[in-house]
């Protein structure tokens, strides 16, 4: 039988949503999980029921920007875009059903700094770069990451035709600064932006990465194993 994975809809911007989330579900098909959309429109109780029927969750990408008073930041960056208020609410919920029963979790770009700030953790407002942090949909090989060969991510990564460094897409102009309570930062860009998470609990598989690995599976082995380990966790 399929695992369940539940996924809340990347923003409450229908044309958004519409744009990404059938990437994060066709990942989740091919690597052989049965995809369930969290829609942002529905009551907490809605929300917690179709978390109880899942075996794990992953948290997708936004055109959002988590709320900086979430994480105690003084002075809001000018080019820090609007919240998602329902966006967070679906997060938050999925994340205290996943940490309460041990559920696998994945998180990717946006889903890695809503994990954070939920475990008490800070961003970066806005990253200033000669790394191509901003690179877009278009743009496959935008820098590269270096992981630490003892973490999730560097097994998952290992063998699957990626160097270390490897080259990563990327899409994004926040990143993780602290890590939150029960994360450990175990991949870097070359100017030292965070790029994954894991949890430091062995027994929860717990990842989140700031690259889109959803964007990349028909083409790239790497991406394929990170939803591939996640279903696996779940299986288990």
């Amino acid at each position: 039988m399929k695992p369940r994975i539940a996924i809340p809809e990347p923003h409450t911007d229908r044309e958004y949503t519409g744009r990404a989330l059938p990437l994060y579900m066709r990942a989740l098909e091919e690597a052989g999980a049965e995809p369930v959309v969290v829609g942002l429109e529905l009551s907490n109780a809605e929300i917690a029921r179709l978390a109880a029927a899942c075996e794990a969750i992953l948290l997708p990408g936004s055109g959002a920007d988590v709320d900086p008073q979430k994480y105690g930041a003084s002075v809001r960056h000018p080019l820090t875009v609007p919240s998602d208020p329902r966006r967070d609410n679906a997060d938050e919920l999925l994340l205290q059903d996943a940490f309460n029963l041990r559920k696998p979790i994945l998180g990717i770009c946006y889903g890695l700094q809503s994990l954070n700030v939920w475990r008490s953790g800070t961003l970066v407002q806005h990253l200033e770069s000669p790394v191509n942090h901003k690179a877009g949909r278009e743009i496959v090989r935008a820098h590269t990451v270096e992981t630490l060969p003892d973490s999730l991510i560097g097994r998952i990564l290992d063998g699957k035709g990626k160097q270390d460094p490897a080259w990563v897409n990327s899409s994004h102009h926040q990143a993780a600064e602290v890590p939150g309570d029960g994360l450990r930062p175990v991949a870097w860009a070359e100017d030292g932006v965070i790029e994954a998470l894991e949890g430091t609990s062995p027994e929860h598989f717990v990842l989140a990465v700031q690259w889109h690995p959803e964007r990349l599976v028909a083409e790239d082995a790497g991406a394929r194993a990170i939803f591939r380990a996640l279903v696996e966790a779940a299986r288990r």
